[in-house]
């Protein structure tokens, strides 16, 4: 026994100990608690294979799955000032903007836009980094969005919104509750020139974002299981002092009750999206015939 603790087993530690082993290779569902293997959730799209519970996703991989073979164009957004009211609070807002942007690239913040083809039809993208501090709305996340509306009347293409945010940032106080008209403003005139406006509403829009431009598309469409909704079901049942409804905020909740339209796979969101622009894109002459 001496031989096996003192020889044997101190030599597997050594060759195990010299293995690399990533600390990402398993994930855990937040919905069934099942570890998944990494590399097979990618594969499914982060979607939980025995659940069926939808994951987040970061915003470059989301558009990767909307567009035609996934080919798309990124715009370059413009810049803004990206501390405008030098606020602090335990840390200064610049160093949290530093450590986002150290994970996403430099000057990116939590929205990014492309352009291309969805079922052979022109479409402009605007898709939310919820991992960017929340996913946020502020000066940049208002300024993206204003700009891909204008590149969609520009290009005479639909305009698709994919918010995933809790609302507001906070660190920008007046100036980013402005973008909520200014986003508002920018849908307008994509509908005033007649393009098909979708929101894709995914887990969470929240706050802000929601009482904007997020419940105005022309067709609003949600993924399983996403919260939606403006203040957080906590807060209601504090405030109203009522237990709120089995579903409350879920996707599947506001369908039922006519505040959505469609709630959607993520593997049949290209698909769905190819069709329904086919059909807001055809010219009514033709519908008629």
């Amino acid at each position: 026994m001496n031989w096996l603790t003192n020889v044997v087993l101190p030599r597997i530690r050594a060759v195990v100990s010299k293995r690399e082993v990533p600390d990402n290779l398993w994930t855990k569902c937040p919905s069934c608690a099942q570890m998944l293997f990494q590399r097979d959730l990618e594969r499914n799209l982060n979607v939980c294979a025995s659940c069926g519970h939808h994951m987040r996703m970061e915003a470059k991989e989301r558009l990767a799955i909307m567009f035609d073979s996934g080919q798309f164009t990124r715009i370059e957004l413009p810049k803004v000032n990206p501390d405008p009211l030098k606020f602090r609070d335990s840390k200064r807002y610049s160093d949290r903007l530093k450590e986002s942007q150290a994970k996403f690239g430099p000057g990116s913040d939590a929205i990014l836009v492309a352009h291309g083809k969805i079922g052979g039809n022109s479409a402009v993208v605007a898709a939310f980094e919820f991992g960017f501090m929340g996913g946020s709305m502020g000066m940049a996340v208002g300024e993206a969005i204003v700009t891909a509306a204008r590149l969609a009347v520009l290009q005479s293409a639909a305009l698709i919104v994919v918010p995933s945010s809790g609302g507001a940032r906070m660190q920008e106080g007046i100036l980013s509750l402005m973008q909520m008209p200014r986003t508002t403003i920018a849908v307008d005139e994509v509908k005033e020139a007649g393009l098909p406006y979708i929101v894709l509403l995914t887990d969470p829009t929240t706050g802000g974002v929601t009482a904007s431009f997020a419940m105005l598309g022309d067709l609003a469409i949600a993924e399983p299981g996403c919260i939606i909704g403006f203040a957080g079901a906590r807060v209601i049942e504090e405030t109203i002092r009522e237990k709120l409804p089995e579903g409350f905020q879920r996707a599947e909740y506001l369908y039922e009750h006519g505040m959505i339209d469609m709630v959607v796979r993520r593997h049949d969101l290209h698909e769905t999206l190819g069709r329904v622009l086919g059909l807001l894109r055809k010219p009514a002459t033709a519908i008629a015939g």
